[in-house]
Order: structure tokens, then sequence, then C-alpha cells
């Protein structure tokens, strides 16, 4: 490894000799001075070198470097508070550079998404791109650490699947060997509730799922990362809603803790450690809101539409000062046939949305657990019980109630961080026009 340090530990180390690398973000060439302004993966920091007449070989190679270059350079480090950027500064003494960039960069700081998606690597080099990468590592961990504490398992279930998990009408299909038709995982339902019958308890997943949407909306993407859980021995669908509140609040504030100033100065955005419980409003009445609020909702499905998820998002931040907001009692014709019907009105699902600053993040529902009643339930949304593969096995014997949700991870990073597509927080996005680079 080469010995550097980075730039975000330099405030600490103390005046003296010091290695760093990273690109070339701009040179300054003056007449007695130069200024290299060097960047990695952690900041930013100023190298000055001196002339020395024309014949100065150092100071014709920094003449000489684009913008883009990866360099390594030593030199003496000086704190000096007249210098504005971060304090610091380099007295240059020597510089090597490792990988020289072509002068003529592809993209620029007011490039838009689809050029800079044509250039993400460049694009990702950005302190306010790389920081979306770096909020999400945290995320992750401050739920996997709030899973594992809670006595979750982690579980990678197949991305090939001998059956539809959802609807026939966003499949990936594939000839697999000689044994026909195999589809890509739109999501990892059917395996996690097979979790619930091994009698592991509680499952997460974080994962890959897919789906041929040719939709071009700011929240929809072919291939996504699928945040995912499910738990055993639940009463209803509040225990699920309870557990993914702490969990979203256990991952802000790790957030917020960790880059809330990063956020703030680089995207302006302050991040807000929500308080539990959150709202929770019935769908009936969340429509009635919005529609006091001039929207009438257009979809005919019985379903919420994107308007009125933003109506109700403003409600309840007028209303409870609140992010987020638990959509509940969702009818049963927009829900799975494997949601569990309420008791008191069968019209109606133990299901639930979760809607985080105007946009739905999550489905979740309590499961029916109960063969007889899950197959005529299936039967009742016009699919053919023998055409549902191993997923009826799962039940036959002895399952326990269970519930969980699945979160799509860019879209919940593109509303934490105010962006406006999830383009912008997944590392390489693929939808019905891109599959490069």
């Amino acid at each position: 490894m080469i010995n550097r340090t980075l730039v975000r530990d330099l405030q600490q180390h103390e005046d003296g000799p010091v290695t760093v690398g990273g690109w070339i973000d701009t040179v300054r060439d003056q007449k007695k001075v130069q200024f290299v302004i060097l960047r990695d993966e952690s900041g930013t920091v100023q190298a000055v070198n001196v002339r020395h007449g024309a014949d100065d070989e150092r100071a014709n190679l920094i003449s000489s470097l684009t913008t883009g270059s990866f360099v390594h350079l030593t030199g003496e480090l000086q704190h000096n508070e007249r210098v504005r950027l971060g304090g610091l500064e380099i007295q240059l003494e020597t510089l090597t550079v490792d990988g020289l960039a072509a002068p003529d960069l592809p993209i620029a700081e007011d490039s838009g998404i689809d050029k800079r998606l044509d250039w993400r690597f460049l694009d990702i080099r950005r302190p306010e791109v790389s920081l979306v990468f770096r909020v999400q590592t945290t995320l992750l961990q401050a739920f996997r650490t709030y899973w594992v504490e809670h006595g979750f398992t982690e579980i990678q279930t197949p991305k090939l699947m001998p059956s539809p998990s959802e609807s026939r009408a966003e499949l990936f299909s594939l000839d697999y060997f000689d044994q026909g038709t195999a589809y890509l995982a739109q999501s990892p339902q059917l395996y996690k509730q097979m979790g619930m019958a091994a009698g592991l308890g509680s499952v997460f997943e974080v994962a890959p799922a897919f789906r041929a949407d040719p939709s071009f909306t700011s929240r929809h993407s072919a291939e996504f990362t699928s945040v995912d859980a499910e738990m055993s021995w639940i009463d209803s669908e509040e225990d699920v809603m309870r557990m993914q509140e702490e969990l979203l609040t256990a991952g802000l504030a790790a957030v917020k803790e960790r880059h809330g100033d990063e956020i703030r100065e680089l995207l302006g955005v302050e991040v807000t450690v929500p308080t539990t419980p959150f709202p929770r409003i019935p769908l009936q009445k969340a429509k009635e809101i919005v529609a006091s609020r001039g929207h009438a909702v257009a979809r005919k499905d019985d379903d919420m539409d994107p308007e009125g998820e933003r109506q109700i998002g403003e409600y309840v931040k007028e209303t409870y000062g609140h992010e987020f907001v638990f959509l509940t009692d969702y009818p049963a014709s927009v829900r799975p046939y494997y949601h569990m019907r309420n008791t008191e009105d069968p019209t109606l699902t133990r299901s639930y949305d979760l809607v985080f600053n105007g946009t739905e993040i999550t489905t979740g529902a309590q499961r029916e657990h109960r063969l007889e009643v899950l197959t005529a339930q299936a039967v009742e949304k016009g699919l053919d019980p023998a055409g549902l593969g191993d997923y009826l096995d799962f039940f036959k014997y002895g399952m326990p109630p269970h519930g969980g949700f699945g979160m799509g991870l860019a879209r919940v990073l593109m509303l934490l961080l105010h962006k406006p597509s999830i383009r912008e927080t997944t590392y390489l996005f693929r939808g019905p026009t891109r599959l490069h680079p």
C-alpha cells in the first residue's frame, strides 16, 4: 500500500513531512509560485510549489498536469489559518504522476444527469456525489446493526426464480439450461416467507431486485437494491410498522451523527431524526385530506397517486412536524393475494405504505399464513394454485403468523438527501434506455 495520509486526517496531523495522493482538481500557475489543488476520496488540500527558473523540471511538470490526473506528492504540512482551503497547505517537495488524464474532460459541473451517467466514474469523483455512497454505507451499517441486535438473521435469496414473485407484467425472463424459463426476482418475498416456515424467526436481506417496467419516472428503475425484512410471531402489521420506524430512526440518527455537517455544507440539507411513533392515517382518510387540499386522486384502482402522496406528505409536515407517515388499511383490490385481510372488514388488508417526504418508500403487511385462506385468495385474484410452484408448500407443515416489508434503498437516499431522481442515488442506474456503462 502507498503510505499516504487522507486529506480529512491532515487537521490532526502535526506540521512536518506528509504524503498525500489523489486527483488534480486545479493548477494555478503564477510567475513565482504554483498552487496545486489536490482532491482525494476524503477532501481537498492545497500544495504550493516555488518556481526556480524556466528550466525547473518540477514546475514544468506541474504546468503540464491536466484536471483529473492522478498524482501523489510529498512535502511539509503547515497549518496556516490564512489559507482558505481548510487552513492547511503543503510546501511541495516531490510530485509523481501516476496517471495523466486526457485533456478533454467529457463532463463539467453543469452537465446534465444523462451526460453525467455516461461518465459516472468521473461524476462520482465530485464530493457531493461521492457523499451519497458514504451516506448509503452508514445507513446500511446502522440497519444491519439494528437487525442483528434484535435477533434477525441475514439471508441471501436466489435472483433466478422458476415462477414470478409479483406481477407477470414486470418480469425479465431467460432460458435456464434445459429447465425452461427462469425469471429475475422482482422481490425476495416468497423466500423471505420460506425463512419463516424454516423457523429462522426474523430475517433480512439487502440485495438486487428487477422490474421490467418501462417507466421513466424519477423513482423507478429496472434494477434496484431492495431492503427487506420479515418477522414471525407478530400480532398484526403494527409490529412490522414498529420495527420499521425503529430501524429508520436508528439509520437516520447514524447518518446525522457521521455526515450531518457535510450534508448540510455540500447539499444544503438538514438531516432530521424522526420521532416515534410515526403518524398513521387510514388510506381512505388520507384521500379525504388530499381532496380537501384541492387534489382528487386520479387512480382508478383505489390506490394513492404520486400527487396524493406529495399532498399527504405536506399535510403531515404541517400537522405533525414529521417527514414520515404510514398509510394503512389498503383495499384488497390493490394488494397481493398473500396479504392478510382485515377480520372486521375483509375488503381491507392488514397492510400499509410508508411515505417519506411525500413519496412512498415501502409496502409492508401482515401475511396470510393459513394455507386454505391463502389458496382461496390466490384463486380470487385469478391465479392457478398449481402455478405457484413451491410457494404453497411452505405453508403445509406449520407457518407462524408473520409479516414484513420491502423498501427501495435508492429511493430512501433520494428523499433523505433531497435529490430529484434515484438516478442521482444509484451507483449505476439501469432503466429502459440505459444499459451502459
